[in-house]
């Protein structure tokens, strides 16, 4: 098992591998390098889904955490694809075969992106017919969570940036996105040397890290 990421240049397309550390539904990191998922989209650690009895239950943890339970400490291979605006490799990762996306497409733990791939739209059609997850009744996608997240919170912050850049006890700064799950208790002081973004490519490249767990 490898502690840290290795990218091989020689081959196409590049592998990354390594030890898992998982962030979110549809994200990990290998060391240093920050991997989303291809073809899918989960629902934010913070988000709520419906229920089919009517209530609401919290698919952003259990998406997380499903991940976690495959993923997190385990050697995990990584066909990289693309790198988003966020510096995030787009990657196909397994492990032993397993494709990550493909896993929480089947528990119904997330969305194909259709935005971007349509390589899982057959298997999201076929477990919305088990009405499994997130297909046991109509609910919010994360992209319009994370937009109407995003819009409340550019209507209430300073100058239109709503991204908070806060510094943990430890001097780690570590940045929050309006549908993070700790968004809402984040405090800013300036005088501190906290501050807000306008976007996540200006936080990360300003030297701040995503939140785990959204």
């Amino acid at each position: 098992m490898l502690c840290s990421p290795v990218i091989a240049q020689d081959v196409s397309p590049a592998l990354i591998t390594g030890t898992a550390k998982v962030t979110d539904g549809d994200g990990l990191t290998i060391g240093p390098v920050r991997i989303r998922l291809h073809g899918i989209d989960a629902p934010e650690d913070g988000q709520t889904c419906a229920a089919a009895n009517g209530s609401d239950w919290s698919c952003g943890a259990n998406a997380t955490r499903a991940l976690m339970d495959l993923a997190s400490g385990k050697a995990v291979t990584c066909e990289a694809r693309e790198q988003d605006g966020y510096g995030r490799i787009i990657s196909i990762c397994s492990i032993d075969g397993q494709d990550l996306s493909e896993y929480m497409m089947r528990n119904g733990l997330a969305w194909a992106y259709r935005e971007y791939s349509l390589d899982y739209v057959d298997l999201e059609e076929v477990v919305r017919g088990t009405q499994a997850g997130v297909w046991q009744a109509p609910t919010q996608t994360p992209w319009e969570f994370r937009g109407d997240r995003w819009q409340r919170a550019v209507d209430a912050s300073p100058g239109g940036c709503p991204i908070k850049g806060n510094i943990a006890r430890d001097g780690e700064r570590i940045y929050h996105t309006p549908w993070s799950k700790y968004y809402g208790r984040t405090q800013i002081n300036v005088a501190a040397g906290e501050r807000w973004f306008c976007d996540e490519a200006e936080a990360t490249a300003a030297g701040w890290r995503e939140a785990r767990g959204g």
